[in-house]
């Protein structure tokens, strides 16, 4: 097994990743800040982010870096720039160089993307629109400068899932897909309505994965020492209300309690929103072997996932 440092794991995707490399028997270390108050089956390591060598020093001798960790405050993006560039391209340049030759998976977006581009392939290097999807497309290619041979930038969208260390996360529905079903979910079973945001203002087209799916996705990436651009995204290309009934049917859940409006204006993105950041993963899957993976599958392992608290990817 493999000894794996991951930064943000105390995120979203970080904790769904960083749990599902350690239930497979990896040594697992989380680069945090702050020691999480819940216990993680992973080992915690209060790390300085301030330099390559201090980074390097907490995470010490591994055979893989996994760095999921983002400043998730869009219109902090906007308002402290410096800030923001910091967050984003600083840290993914320190984290890199401190690997020092250990396979480095980059864990970025399909907002790095225009949204004029239906099932983009891996091979496009992106066309960013906003201040987050080009912060993301510039920590891409600091990895392909400094870890040619190592490097493996990872694009994610649309994820589906729970926080592992948080009841909530730290947004409801947004205008990407983030956060979107289990907010839908939440509202549903609770017999609330639900609005599922439209119009021009919002990332309308995506391909939704699982939270655990992208982590053992993870996995088969630094198992495989796969490097280049790689899409760990569902099979499925879907629209906000025809996702939105989708998890209706898999969740038994009211469709009729769904109404659809346009975003509201105090929750729209300051800058522009790619309209379609669906993502094709067919030379994803070539790379690392994968099966299938249907939204309809992902959905019902989620819902498993919700009813267990057991992570249930699809590929072993």
């Amino acid at each position: 097994m493999s000894r794996i440092a991951v930064t943000g794991a105390t995120g979203f995707v970080g904790s769904n990743v960083a749990e599902v490399l350690a239930s497979r028997g990896h040594e697992v270390i989380g680069l945090v800040r702050t020691l999480p108050r819940l216990p993680t089956p992973w080992r915690p390591q209060l790390t300085d982010f301030g330099s390559a060598d201090s980074i390097a020093a907490a995470m010490g001798s591994v055979d893989a870096v996994v760095h999921c960790a983002i400043t998730n405050d869009f219109h902090m993006l906007m308002n402290d720039r410096p800030r923001a560039y910091q967050s984003f391209v600083d840290l993914t340049n320190l984290v890199t160089r401190a690997a020092r030759g250990a396979h480095l998976v980059y864990i970025s977006t399909d907002w790095t993307m225009d949204g004029t581009r239906h099932l983009t392939p891996e091979t496009d290097f992106g066309n960013p629109i906003n201040i987050y999807g080009f912060l993301k497309a510039m920590g891409e290619q600091v990895v392909r400068d400094l870890a040619p041979d190592s490097g493996a930038v990872c694009r994610i969208g649309g994820v589906m899932g729970a926080h592992r260390l948080q009841a909530v996360g730290p947004r409801s529905q947004d205008v990407g897909f983030g956060y979107f079903v289990i907010s839908l979910v939440q509202a549903l079973q609770a017999g609330e309505r639900f609005a599922v945001w439209g119009g021009p203002f919002v990332n309308a087209i995506a391909t939704p994965s699982l939270a655990s799916e992208i982590g053992a996705e993870v996995e088969r990436v630094i198992l495989r020492g796969a490097t280049g651009n790689l899409h760990l995204v569902g099979d499925d290309a879907v629209g906000r209300m025809e996702l939105a009934q989708l998890v209706c049917d898999v969740f038994d859940l009211d469709p009729t309690l769904l109404d659809e409006i346009d975003a509201p204006e105090e929750q729209r993105f300051p800058q522009a929103v790619p309209v379609d950041t669906s993502l094709s993963n067919t030379l994803t899957k070539q790379a690392l072997a994968l099966g299938e993976t249907p939204l309809r599958e992902l959905l019902v392992a989620l819902r498993r996932e919700s009813e267990t608290g057991v992570l249930q990817p699809l590929t072993n």
